[in-house]
C-alpha cells in the first residue's frame, strides 16, 4: 500500500510517519505545500525522510494560492461570520487538490491528513478527496489512534527520537500562510483568558507600536490589489509587504468565538495584517463603484462564499456559479483607497475611482447643488403610502 501523507512537520503529522508505517505496513509519500508559511521547507523534507517517509515532496504553490483562491474570496468580500478571513479554509482544498495529483503521479492507493476528528480540516480535506479523486481511501489516523491527547502525541515522539516543535510549557498549534495564522489550544481554550504575548507570531502589541501612523495608497484594478503608492507589485510580494508592515502596528489581531462545522463552538484566535486592510481597502472602493442594489445583494453572496469555504465545499458548482457572478461585480471596481495605519488600528482615509458613482453635485449642500428638491414630497408620499394606510387603519381600530 502506498499513502500520500499530508505533511507540515508539526505535532500530529511527525507522528504519522512512523504510526502509518507500523499500522498499515505502508510506503509513505509525504506531500507538503508552500503556501507562504514563512519558513524554510527542505529541512522539512529532509525531516520527513529522516522519520520514516520513502518520499518526500515540496512544492512552492504561493501564486498559485493567491490567484486562484485568495483573490477570489477577496473579490467576493468573504469573512467567515464578519470576522474570520479564511486563511487556513482557503489553504485547504489547494493543498488536498495538489496531493491527489501527486498520489496520480505516484501511483498511492490512499491519503492521510493530520486533522483531529472535531475540527473543520477534517471536513475541507475530505470532501476534497472525494471530490477531485473518488478513488482513494481516506485515512484519519487522529480518529483512529490511541494518542488521544497532545501529552500522548508528545510522549509517542519522544520514545521515537521525533524532533517536534512543540512542548508542555508551550502547547501551541500554529497553522500560518501568507494570508493569515491560526493559534489554538492551550490556556486559551479559557474563554476569559487573553492570549499570551508569545502566542502572536505575525502581529506587534499595538501598545508597543511606533508612535505615529503611516499612510498608504492601494491600486486596485478590477478587483485585484495590484499596487502601493503607486508601485505595481506581484500579489504574493504586495500581501507581503502588507503583513510586515501592518503587522508591526499590531493590525490584524481577532479573537473571537466561531461556530464550527461539526457544531460545536470553538475560540479561534487568528492574525492576518494584510488581509484586513485589503478586506477593508476593498470594500470602501466597491462602496463608490457598485450600485445600492447590487452592493447589498453581494454582501449576503460574499457571506454565502464564506460558508462555503468555511465548510470545505470549495470544488463544487455552487462556489463556481457565486465566484462567476463575484467576478462580474468587478469590472469596474478599479481605483484607489487610501489606508492610514496606527497602534492596532487601520482606517480608510481616501477613495476615488474613474467609474466611482459618487456626484459632487447631488451629494453637496453648498453651492453647486444639483439635487432637485421639489421631487422628494411626490418621493415621500409613495414611498410611504403603505405604512400610512397601514397606520391609519390602526387608529380606526383603536
Amino acid at each position: 500500500m502506498k499513502i500520500v501523507c499530508a505533511y507540515s512537520g508539526g505535532l500530529d503529522t511527525s507522528v504519522m510517519i512512523p504510526w502509518l508505517k507500523e499500522h498499515y505496513d505502508a510506503e509513505i509519500v509525504t506531500y507538503t505545500g508552500d503556501l507562504g508559511q514563512g519558513e524554510d521547507l527542505e529541512p522539512i523534507r529532509q525531516k520527513a525522510l529522516r522519520t520514516g517517509a520513502n518520499d518526500a515532496f515540496v512544492d512552492d504553490l504561493r501564486e498559485r494560492f493567491v490567484g486562484q483562491f485568495i483573490l477570489p474570496a477577496l473579490q467576493a468580500g468573504a469573512l467567515y461570520e464578519g470576522v474570520y478571513p479564511l486563511h487556513t479554509a482557503l489553504g485547504r482544498p489547494l493543498l488536498a487538490q495538489r496531493m491527489v495529483e501527486v498520489a496520480e503521479e505516484v501511483g498511492a492507493d490512499a491519503v492521510a491528513h493530520g486533522c483531529t476528528g472535531k475540527g473543520n480540516d477534517q471536513v475541507r480535506f475530505e470532501v476534497a478527496f472525494q471530490s477531485l479523486g473518488p478513488h482513494l481511501k481516506i485515512i484519519a489516523p487522529l480518529r483512529e489512534w490511541e494518542l488521544t491527547t497532545r501529552e500522548l502525541e508528545i510522549a509517542y515522539a519522544e520514545e521515537r527520537g521525533i524532533d517536534i516543535p512543540i512542548t508542555k510549557e508551550k502547547p501551541y498549534s500554529i497553522d500560518e500562510n501568507l494570508w493569515g495564522c491560526a493559534i489554538e489550544c492551550g490556556e486559551m481554550e479559557d474563554l476569559w483568558v487573553e492570549p499570551p504575548p508569545d502566542a502572536w507570531r505575525m502581529t506587534k502589541d499595538p501598545s508597543t507600536a511606533p508612535r505615529g501612523s503611516v499612510e498608504i495608497t492601494l491600486g486596485f484594478e478590477r478587483g485585484v490589489p495590484v499596487s502601493i503608492d503607486g508601485k505595481t507589485m506581484s500579489g504574493v510580494a504586495l500581501i507581503n509587504f502588507l503583513n510586515k508592515l501592518a503587522g508591526d502596528y499590531g493590525v490584524g489581531r481577532m479573537d473571537m468565538v466561531e461556530n464550527r462545522v461539526v457544531g460545536l463552538k470553538s475560540r479561534e484566535v487568528y492574525e492576518g495584517p494584510a488581509a484586513v486592510v485589503l478586506h477593508l481597502a476593498h470594500l470602501e472602493l466597491e462602496r463608490i463603484v457598485l450600485d445600492r442594489a447590487t452592493f447589498d445583494y453581494k454582501r449576503r453572496v460574499g457571506q454565502d462564499f464564506a460558508n462555503i469555504v468555511y465548510e470545505g465545499l470549495w470544488f463544487g458548482p455552487l462556489r463556481e456559479a457565486l465566484q462567476a457572478f463575484g467576478s462580474q461585480t468587478q469590472e469596474r471596481v478599479t481605483g484607489e483607497v487610501r489606508v492610514r495605519i496606527s497602534a492596532g488600528l487601520a482606517r480608510v482615509t481616501g477613495r476615488r475611482s474613474p467609474y466611482s458613482l459618487y456626484d459632487d453635485g447631488l451629494a453637496t449642500y453648498s453651492d453647486g447643488d444639483t439635487f432637485d428638491r421639489t421631487t422628494a414630497e411626490g418621493f415621500l408620499a409613495i414611498y410611504g403610502l403603505s405604512y400610512k394606510t397601514w397606520g391609519a387603519l390602526q387608529r380606526r381600530n383603536s
